[in-house]
């Protein structure tokens, strides 16, 4: 599989995987497909991000405070996974999949 360039529009991305490399503590060999947001998100200037900058830069908002001023592609929707563990019951996690993704 070849590396996605930074060019790459936000969008959902798959990885098979097995349910133990999720990191979630369970001891499971089932295979699941793991669905994930990523990719470039435009930064498109709005009067909100004008008006934040010019309060910044004129002392009126503290320079401490922790500011992102562009979009980045995250879940908009998850959805449950369900699988089985190696001592054969069933697990259910919710919101553990994203489902849609959109630059936010």
């Amino acid at each position: 599989r070849s590396r996605r360039s930074a060019e790459d529009p936000c969008g959902l991305h798959t990885i098979l995987l097995q349910v133990r490399d999720l990191g979630l503590g369970y001891d499971s060999d089932e295979m699941v497909l793991f669905k994930y947001c990523g990719g470039a998100c435009p930064r498109v200037p709005s009067n909100h991000e004008l008006t934040l900058t010019n309060l910044r830069l004129s002392g009126a908002l503290p320079h401490t405070e922790t500011w992102h001023h562009a979009p980045c592609c995250r879940p908009t929707r998850h959805e449950d996974m369900a699988f089985l563990d190696n001592a054969h019951r069933w697990h259910k996690v919710e919101k553990l999949s994203a489902a849609a993704c959109s630059c936010i």
